[in-house]
């Protein structure tokens, strides 16, 4: 469905042609929205004026905001409605950020999956109309009896109304009563009627008249893995990969003995293991080793040339072996905790049967060739892209109809290869098609590419998105890109963090040392709910090849046998596994709510401008309080000494208050208070993260 498509949503219905709204309905054109009797504007979140759907997870706190204001003097306020699948409304209470823009916001919560709507509703508020007006004359002993008895008819018309939905009304009788005793003196007669547990009342119960409704609009609510997961890629041919001294060749590893893998891999913490493509590879313009343009004898090819004449998309390398052994790997990787992510790259060799059975898939040229894929000077000659337009219907229901397989065994997530190079208008189809039935399904958008085109993917229904931070270095550029994504588009767009990818292998990781790979392992971590390695990544493996930002004797071309077993538990050779490192951050990760959400990111000020701040800081349904605070030296070669000035309101803290700050990586614990010197680098310890303890502090 596109903008065009999508339905306005309905106007609001009087009750009798003679109310203003039905007057007002009578005279505006039909697709135009009435302004309420409150005005109620500019709701937020709003994705592409409400369209498409905003986003949450399932327990997610977000805020909801909107300009709520009324003519003259009486008292208005606002509440948010959540409305959840079952069309039931769940309202929760909003509040004055900015009185003199009428601004008020509100943090609502779904507690389910599901389609639900949001709304804002003003309302005249009598009660504290009433308030104000009375506090000022009968202090001032003007109309004090006048205004003493509206305020007894108010609690009288409220308890009416409110004792309808079974609400003990019996204060607001009494109080009428009290209102009208003349034999008390006016001042206590009205204390009594605005005291603390007449405010409670009301703000448990509140008495709305004149409520008035903005639109209501969609929100997606998904399962929490949408948002937080910690995401291990592997390719399976390498894990159980072994070179023959004597036949001089590689045998390739299979999903049984990638499976071996998965034990150690949930023990370091991680969520999700992805598998590069596992398809049949072709043989025409095969790639070489590191991206030769001639393949050598038992050169295995890129995964990434899909299809040969043992299948396609739908079939499994035989190599790897088969789909009983795939379905071994989903279920020990199950066992072990973990979800399996199957690589869908919608991309052909010259041998997969589409090629010959579906040629109306593809692009033809005037000489009668099939274009393979460009992006100029760079030419994959081993792969021609699917083309969508010539026979749409057709190459949906192909794509859908292996999509099943692999949902058929077991694959609740897909990292999709590359989709800014098909149409937004495909992907927004699929993704909707396939959650008619399987609403669970997590789709990760591989695209790096304009903004806007990884905006209008994730608002076509990705639920997660690669993103720059690979090449976010700078402490600038790190706080500018992290206040974009947890603020401006955490509504439509979810980040993945991955410090280094089979793709990528940016200079700061080649020249930074160890240093630097602990510090942005850490920095995804933190930063973002869902991260992700490149298996390799615990040895550091920072060997680029020579005019390319991508490791050498790339895993794409070849096999590689990183010898786990030399750095499995016990026999770890000191410095050269982060496999402890990458442990311990996924146990933090766990342990602590506020880092498995997106939207609650602060910003603290460090005088170095290689030293960056940030806390994040979840209220839980429960009322307890989870807050982390990291601080890390984003130089990975000399070790920094500066003042952090922490910004105690975004901890949850006074301006004067101390807190006890224990290092969840290191153990160490200190007492810190507004403004904090440390000593952060390769000498000591690159980044802190912290647990903000304010019942410890002295």
């Amino acid at each position: 469905m596109t903008a065009s498509d999508a339905a306005a949503p309905a106007p609001p219905t009087a009750s009798s042609s003679t109310t203003p709204l039905a007057l007002l309905q009578d005279a505006l054109p039909p697709e135009v929205w009435p302004v309420g009797r409150i005005p109620v504007d500019d709701v937020r979140p709003l994705v592409d004026g409400g369209t498409r759907p905003a986003k949450a997870v399932e327990g997610e706190a977000f805020t909801v905001a909107a300009q709520v204001f009324r003519e003259g003097h009486d008292a208005v306020r606002a509440t948010a409605v959540l409305t959840d699948p079952d069309g039931v409304d769940h309202p929760f209470p909003m509040t004055v950020d900015n009185w003199g823009l009428r601004w008020w916001s509100g943090t609502v919560r779904p507690d389910r999956p599901g389609r639900w709507t949001y709304r804002v509703e003003g309302w005249s508020d009598p009660f504290g109309t009433w308030v104000h007006d009375a506090t000022i004359k009968v202090e001032a002993d003007i109309d004090s009896e006048l205004m003493l008895e509206e305020g007894a008819r108010l609690f009288e018309r409220a308890a009416a109304e409110l004792g309808g939905d079974g609400t003990d009304t019996g204060l607001l009788t009494g109080l009428a009563a009290t209102l009208r005793d003349t034999g008390r003196p006016a001042p206590e007669r009205l204390y009594a009627g605005v005291a603390d547990e007449v405010h409670a009342f009301f703000a448990a119960h509140p008495f709305r008249e004149l409520v008035s409704p903005s639109p209501s609009y969609p929100l997606l609510v998904e399962r929490e893995r949408a948002l937080f997961g910690s995401w291990y890629e592997m390719f399976p041919r390498s894990e159980g990969a072994r070179y023959d001294e004597e036949a001089g060749r590689w045998h390739s590893g299979t999903l049984r003995t990638a499976a071996e893998r998965l034990p150690a891999v949930a023990a370091m913490g991680f969520d999700v293991v992805y598998l590069t493509p596992i398809h049949p590879i072709g043989t025409t313009a095969r790639k070489g080793r590191n991206n030769t343009l001639v393949a050598q004898e038992g050169d295995p090819g890129s995964p990434y040339a899909i299809g040969s004449p043992d299948g396609g998309h739908d079939a499994i390398h035989p190599d790897l072996g088969t789909f009983e052994d795939f379905d071994h790997f989903v279920a020990t990787a199950r066992a072990e905790g973990l979800e399996v992510a199957l690589d869908l790259a919608l991309q052909c060799s010259p041998d997969h049967p589409w090629v010959t059975e579906h040629p109306e898939f593809f692009t033809t040229r005037a000489d009668g060739t099939i274009a393979y894929a460009e992006n100029p000077p760079k030419k994959y000659q081993d792969i021609y892209p699917v083309n969508f337009d010539n026979a749409p219907a057709e190459a949906y229901a192909e794509v859908r109809r292996v999509i099943q397989v692999w949902l058929d065994h077991g694959v609740r997530i897909f990292r999709v290869d590359n989709p800014h190079t098909k149409p937004v208008q495909f992907w927004q189809w699929l993704i909707a098609d396939v959650a008619k039935e399987h609403p669970d399904t997590i789709w990760l958008s591989e695209a790096f590419t304009v903004p806007s085109m990884m905006h209008a993917l994730a608002k076509a229904g990705f639920q997660q998105s690669y993103t720059y931070y690979a090449w976010r270095n700078l402490k600038w550029e790190l706080e500018e890109y992290a206040t974009e994504l947890s603020r401006d588009t955490a509504h439509f767009l979810r980040p993945s963090f991955w410090p280094t990818t089979h793709d990528i292998l940016t200079p700061y990781m080649q020249y930074g040392g160890p240093t630097a790979w602990v510090l942005r392992a850490a920095l995804a971590a933190t930063l973002s709910p869902t991260y992700g390695i490149y298996a390799g990544y615990e040895l550091m493996e920072n060997v680029a090849r020579p005019g390319a930002e991508e490791q050498v004797d790339n895993e794409k071309y070849e096999y590689k046998d990183r010898r786990w077993a030399d750095y499995e538990a016990g026999g770890v050779k000191e410095g050269r596994s982060l496999a402890p490192f990458l442990t311990r951050l996924n146990e933090i990760r766990r342990a602590h709510p506020a880092l498995r959400r997106l939207r609650n990111l602060s910003l603290h000020h460090a005088d170095d401008e290689n030293v960056m701040a940030f806390s994040k800081r979840e209220v839980l349904p429960d009322g307890s309080v989870d807050t982390v605070l990291v601080i890390a030296n984003l130089d990975p070669h000399a070790t920094r000494e500066t003042t952090v000035h922490l910004d105690m309101e975004a901890l949850g803290l006074g301006w004067g208050e101390r807190f006890t700050a224990r290092d969840e990586i290191t153990g160490a614990q200190w007492t810190w208070g507004e403004h904090v010197f440390v000593r952060v680098g390769p000498e000591t310890e690159p980044v802190h993260v912290v647990a903000v303890d304010p019942a410890r502090g002295a």
